[in-house]
């Protein structure tokens, strides 16, 4: 997978979580909590989504991680491979 399949994935994922939230209104920068307002369920939503798309396991140490669409292609990136 590329870093734009990871980042495609990650932003639906966000989306259908997060459904009050457009797609093209995503920066990679933005920050799921403090720019975007989910709470901890829509993370652990996230999480869960992300894992059973990519399969890759993400502990809840590493939710920093992923805490950015930026942040988490690398993170994706580096974990699928």
């Amino acid at each position: 997978m590329t870093e734009t399949d990871f980042r495609a994935g990650y932003v639906q994922e966000l989306t259908r979580i997060a459904p009050d939230i457009e797609a093209e209104d995503i920066e990679d920068t933005d920050h799921i909590q403090d720019d975007l307002e989910l709470d901890s369920m829509d993370i652990l939503n996230l999480v869960t989504a992300l894992h059973a798309r990519f399969g890759v396991d993400i502990p809840e140490a590493d939710y920093p991680q992923i805490a950015t669409v930026e942040l988490a292609v690398a993170y994706l990136s580096k974990r699928a491979a």
